[in-house]
């Protein structure tokens, strides 16, 4: 298993529309991967399931994966998270 934390750093967080990128993007990878805040951890490939931990802006989660492709999926995230989850 796979860990990493990051900071969301656009302003609205993870609502509907960047949810839903995360979780395309999440569903590229085979590794089980999920989302936690506040110890509360989701499948960060349901779209209920990251909607319901109400991410905002400034927020650190942990992302976790674990399969063949946890390294990858990870990063991806990542990236993706750093670069404004396209807002």
């Amino acid at each position: 298993m796979y860990m990493k934390e990051v900071v969301v750093k656009n302003e609205i967080g993870l609502h509907a529309r960047p949810a839903t990128f995360f979780i395309q993007t999440a569903n590229k990878y085979k590794s089980s991967i999920w989302i936690e805040k506040d110890e509360r951890r989701v499948n960060a490939k349901s779209l209920l399931g990251v909607l319901s931990l109400g991410i905002v802006g400034g927020t650190t989660v942990k992302l976790f994966a674990d399969g063949s492709d946890e390294n990858e999926a990870i990063s991806g995230l990542i990236k993706m998270i750093h670069d404004g989850l396209f807002e």
